[in-house]
């Protein structure tokens, strides 16, 4: 269902309130990678470019709801966002204090620093709308979630629409999931199978091949029979993995497990590496990363690929010497001739490590609501711009 686009409106004169991500990790104050705030940029300077003034909004971190905490002020992302479009930001630390002529920017302190967001609370969200004559949902990491913000101010807003960073999102994801080119090759890496179940089991349905990695890819290793001693897996999900395996062979699907592994006695710095294919691990050794030999069976599936995505790494590769599994398949991704999707936090993180982040044709915003939209879910925020269109 087609939803309304900031960019189609008239907003000479008007107040635009526009929901963003700007939930920035930060270390003692200071703002350790300000790439979600780079992503809102382009919206924030059409919106000023089409004569509006800009009342922003985000949330930022799991502060206590409805509580002012200093260490999760928006302040830094406020001062980042004046450097970056060279021009003031303010802060505004009430809904009071909110207000904008055209040409301003006016951010709003944490959302969740006020009572009834997560509850999405209707009178909130009124509020939340009231700000403006149009609001502007453009936080895909955060549409996944029925907040007043995200989903609540859409609902009521005198105009509700689209950024232009969420309709990217949506575009990407789209070309994967409802009209992707084939072969389409999905790559789930991650902890636990326990959180990607429904994840697996709807990708199965429309990939021509899946890719485990991770404690994930260890869980399908126990189901197949294979000992795989200290390593992180789930033991009561072995059941589950298996009938993945199945439905995999009923809808005549490839599902290739690693072949060889790298291993040691623990995850930490200075451990040393070892190689073993996965029928030799010993008992005292963890599963790590993946061997060259299943690098080169993923390729030979990656090879034929017109689509893929990626949501999680394939080793623990915040940790050297565990990345290179991640670091390859990450290069080979991007010399890929395929549409590459990367979603999704970790996966995200390694290609930016790595410096591949420009390579690949499309990096997600959100890791939630990527993982959502590939088990099948709809998104409350895109329902809610559906609904009002």
């Amino acid at each position: 269902m087609p939803i309304k686009k900031m960019q189609d409106l008239d907003l000479t004169g008007k107040t635009v309130v526009i929901r963003e991500d700007l939930n920035v990790p930060m270390k003692d104050g200071v703002i350790t990678n300000d790439k979600r705030i780079r992503a809102a940029l382009p919206t924030i300077r059409l919106a000023l470019q089409k004569g509006a003034g800009v009342i922003l909004l985000s949330h930022l971190g799991r502060p206590t709801e409805g509580q002012y905490d200093a260490q999760f002020s928006l302040a830094p992302v406020a001062e980042s966002l004046a450097k970056q479009l060279g021009q003031p930001v303010a802060l505004a630390k009430t809904l009071e204090e909110a207000k904008v002529q055209p040409g301003q920017v006016t951010l709003l302190e944490n959302v969740r620093f006020l009572p009834g967001e997560k509850k999405n609370d209707p009178q909130l969200a009124e509020k939340l709308a009231g700000l403006g004559d149009v609001y502007v949902m453009d936080a895909f990491g955060a549409a996944h979630r029925a907040h007043a913000s995200t989903e609540g101010a859409i609902r009521v807003a005198k105009v509700a629409c689209a950024g232009p960073l969420l309709q990217a999102e949506l575009e990407a994801f789209d070309k994967v999931l409802d009209n992707p080119a084939r072969p389409l090759i999905a790559i789930i890496g991650g902890a636990k199978v326990s959180t990607k179940l429904n994840l697996l089991e709807n990708l199965l349905n429309k990939v021509d091949v899946l890719i485990v990695g991770g404690g994930i890819a260890n869980t399908f290793l126990a189901a197949a029979g294979y000992m795989v001693g200290k390593s992180l897996y789930e033991e009561d999900l072995v059941p589950e993995a298996k009938k993945v395996m199945e439905l995999a062979k009923t809808l005549n699907k490839e599902l290739p497990l690693p072949v060889d592994v790298i291993t040691a006695e623990e995850l930490a710095p200075g451990q040393r590496a070892m190689l073993h294919a996965v029928g030799d691990v010993p008992g005292d050794q963890m599963i790590l990363d993946i061997g060259p030999e299943t690098l080169n069976l993923y390729e030979k599936y990656l090879a034929k690929a017109a689509t893929v995505v990626w949501n999680g790494p394939v080793g623990a590769f915040e940790i050297d010497p565990f990345g290179d599994g991640t670091k390859a398949l990450a290069e080979y991704l991007g010399d890929s001739k395929a549409f590459v999707v990367v979603g999704g936090g970790d996966s995200v993180a390694a290609v930016e490590k790595y410096g591949l982040a420009d390579r690949m044709g499309y990096i997600s915003t959100g890791g939630g609501a990527s993982l959502e939209l590939l088990e099948g879910k709809k998104l409350p925020s895109v329902a809610a711009l559906e609904d009002r269109a």
